[in-house]
């Protein structure tokens, strides 16, 4: 197969302390789901973790903080340590993810070196008061039009397997079409007993399903990324999701869940004669 797969990396610079709803977040404080809380993850950890992802063959290395939105501390810390990161990996292509942000914090980040921003959608309009009552779904779409306007590239997905309908599935994607996104990162509910939530009821194929809708309805994006879930919704069949359209996952370990070995990743990769892209 003559077909290239971006590889991204995530590093989780904050964790555990927002204080929204998110039914399917752990990082919620009110939840107490047992996961590792901090402020600030060490700069010289991240770098590591950096070089790491890097070393592996990722392209994208994303920095997440667990809050609503970007305010001056926060923008702050994620500006430092966007630059900490391009001093050891200046390979690496930084993408953020911190939530709801303005054109004008979107802008400081892009001068601190920050090539791409991701804020997902999650579901449709009409389910998202289901999941969360803290802040509206038109937040969410707001920040991505930001996105644009800084002149970012916008990273935007979602979530499947909360509980929605397939008429919200089509909603979402169509929602996330009209953002003409770069790359769209679609995870898949991993369920935490600490949260309201019940378990992911999909079944593989309507997994693979959704991969295939998800490309065909937004055929303009350079990547369709399978990011968290992956292995736990599609366990050993994992290799077959390029076949439905997806061209870009996540190696590593997600925010609060344990991705599988990275050298796993590149094995199945070479298996398939699929190449690590090594550009954008």
């Amino acid at each position: 197969m003559n077909q290239e797969i971006f590889l991204c990396s995530i590093c989780n610079i904050n964790s555990g302390t927002c204080l929204e709803d998110c039914k399917f977040c752990s990082q919620s404080v009110r939840y107490k789901a047992d996961i590792e809380r901090y402020k600030q993850k060490d700069i010289k950890l991240i770098q590591e973790e950096a070089r790491n992802a890097r070393d592996n063959g990722a392209l994208g290395f994303c920095l997440v903080t667990a809050d609503k939105g970007l305010n001056d501390k926060t923008l702050a810390f994620v500006c430092s340590v966007a630059k900490a990161v391009k001093e050891v990996a200046p390979e690496l292509r930084l993408i953020a993810c911190n939530g709801t942000a303005s054109v004008e914090q979107l802008l400081t980040l892009k001068e601190a070196g920050v090539k791409a921003y991701n804020h997902n959608l999650e579901t449709s309009e009409n389910f998202y008061k289901e999941i969360c009552t803290t802040h509206p779904w038109s937040e969410r779409y707001e920040t991505c039009q930001n996105v644009n306007k800084a002149g970012l590239t916008l990273i935007t997905g979602g979530i499947f397997g909360l509980g929605e309908k397939q008429a919200d599935r089509v909603s979402m994607l169509e929602s996330l079409a009209s953002l003409n996104p770069t790359s769209v990162p679609i995870n898949f509910y991993h369920h935490n007993e600490a949260l309201e939530l019940e378990p992911n009821s999909l079944d593989i194929e309507e997994a693979f399903s959704l991969i295939a809708l998800t490309r065909k309805m937004i055929p303009k994006a350079d990547r369709i990324m399978v990011a968290g879930g992956r292995e736990l919704m599609f366990g050993d069949r994992q290799s077959e999701i390029f076949k439905y359209g997806a061209n870009s996952i996540v190696i590593g370990n997600y925010l609060t869940t344990s991705g599988r070995a990275m050298n796993k990743d590149l094995d199945m990769l070479d298996s398939l004669q699929l190449e690590v892209a090594k550009k954008v």
